[in-house]
């Protein structure tokens, strides 16, 4: 049986630094909605549910545009493809010049979408490349390492947002802006406005630099070569992607999941602004150190301590006890932040807040297990198999949504509870889905 392998053999160590620098974008711009969703929220005027556009037109790019990204893959090729999407990340960027000088919040949307599109095809090529450029045992280990990479920016992004955006804007709120006469509004708004332009045509020349060094780097391609599967092993031929149980039902792991990831990183300031706590806008901060600890967690555990499916199930049921916390927690009480980080001197967090952070610990272990699980044995569909997982990260543009709408119906932190049956089909998937290889 051939494999997937890379057309030029030798050390992954190339790869994996330059692999490992996507990665860092990935999460940069990813996470950094964190910190742009309650910031336009301002800029804008708009609900939680209308903010959430923001990460809907960011993560709806990954199902319109993944399976003709992976057509361009299989057309030019791994390399040339991860180029063109830096490029096109790019551009997005510079758009958000027009779009803060006229604060057309369609303009804002426009430009999340084309990011989100470059981002598609960076992701549709980066991930089988990482689960392919070394053993496949070792798969979930180096997506692990890259995690760490994707979080620790995560956890930067807000954090450089409220530096170089909100630094001469401190205390700020749309309570604080409510409150002032219509011509002051109007300039405060601005000024806001203004503000996101350097540091996103910074980006923009950042990305395109390393488009042009990845352009001339030498990393080797994927060479896909045919791989046999059980199913034309018995005789039923090539079949088409639809055949491989793993791959579906870990497409669908991968909505619920990408969909409680963005919910813990993306509304944690959304929920922090409602309920008053200072410097709202950067605590998806703390989602993403959690994060970090978790793929640490992942790294130390695995396989020595428990298995990656072991720890996947551990991870789901933190999950949905978490969620079931979240609303019942008192938000007057900072009892569990105390315990946690109280005692580094870290500012303290209302239990609902910290709850919300702590999901990052559970969803660490997930992105990094499914990958692996999911495209065993894909062989020549490794490309197709990567853009449907890819797709499957618009539950990060869905679930987000019927979150917001829950969220100013019930109220955001009783909105939580719906991840818990997203929790019970990873574990579902963790426990049986990921070894069913026929229908």
């Amino acid at each position: 049986m051939t494999t997937t392998t890379l057309k030029a053999t030798g050390s992954t160590f190339l790869p994996m630094c330059i692999i490992g620098s996507l990665f860092f974008v990935f999460g940069f711009i990813t996470w950094l909605n964190g910190a742009l969703i309650p910031f336009l929220q301002i800029v804008c005027q708009l609900s939680s549910t209308e903010a959430l556009l923001i990460a809907f037109s960011f993560y709806i790019a990954y199902v319109v545009m993944a399976l003709p990204m992976s057509w361009v893959i299989n057309k030019i090729g791994y390399r040339m493809s991860m180029s063109a999407g830096l490029l096109m990340m790019a551009g997005g960027c510079v758009l958000f010049v027009p779009a803060a000088e006229s604060q057309m919040f369609i303009l804002f949307i426009l430009a999340q979408f084309i990011v989100g599109s470059g981002l598609t095809i960076l992701q549709t090529a980066s991930n089988p490349y990482l689960v392919k450029v070394g053993p496949n045992e070792s798969a979930a280990a180096r997506i692990s390492v890259m995690g760490l990479l994707n979080k620790g920016a995560g956890w930067l992004a807000p954090i450089l947002f409220t530096t170089m955006v909100l630094a001469d804007f401190e205390g700020v709120t749309a309570q604080s802006i409510a409150a002032l006469s219509l011509t002051e509004r109007q300039l405060q708004i601005q000024s806001l406005a203004d503000a996101l332009i350097l540091p996103y045509l910074s980006m923009a020349a950042a990305l395109s630099a390393l488009a042009v060094i990845l352009h001339f780097s030498g990393l080797p391609d994927l060479e896909l070569d045919e791989e046999q599967n059980s199913l034309s092993q018995a005789g039923k031929g090539e079949g088409s992607v639809w055949q491989f149980p793993q791959l579906i039902l870990g497409v669908i792991a991968l909505f619920f999941y990408v969909g409680v990831e963005v919910i813990a990183g993306d509304t944690i300031g959304l929920a922090g602004s409602e309920l008053g706590v200072t410097g709202a806008l950067g605590l998806t901060s703390f989602t993403m150190i959690f994060m970090v600890i978790g793929y640490c967690l992942g790294l130390l555990l695995t396989p020595n301590v428990m298995s990656q499916r072991q720890l996947l199930m551990l991870s789901t049921v933190l999950g949905v006890l978490l969620c079931t916390l979240i609303p019942l927690s008192n938000i007057n009480s900072t009892w569990l932040s105390q315990i946690l980080w109280g005692w580094l001197g870290i500012r303290l967090l209302p239990d609902p807040i910290t709850c919300i952070a702590l999901l990052g610990l559970a969803n660490a272990i997930v992105w990094p297990a499914v990958w692996p699980l999911a495209l065993k044995g894909l062989g020549h569909f490794t490309a197709r198999g990567s853009a449907l997982l890819i797709m499957g990260i618009s539950g990060g543009a869905i679930l987000p949504m019927l979150f917001g709408a829950l969220s100013d119906h019930f109220g955001i932190l009783n909105a939580y509870l719906m991840a818990i049956p997203c929790y019970l089909y990873i574990l579902f998937y963790a426990v049986a889905g990921c070894s069913k290889h026929r229908w």
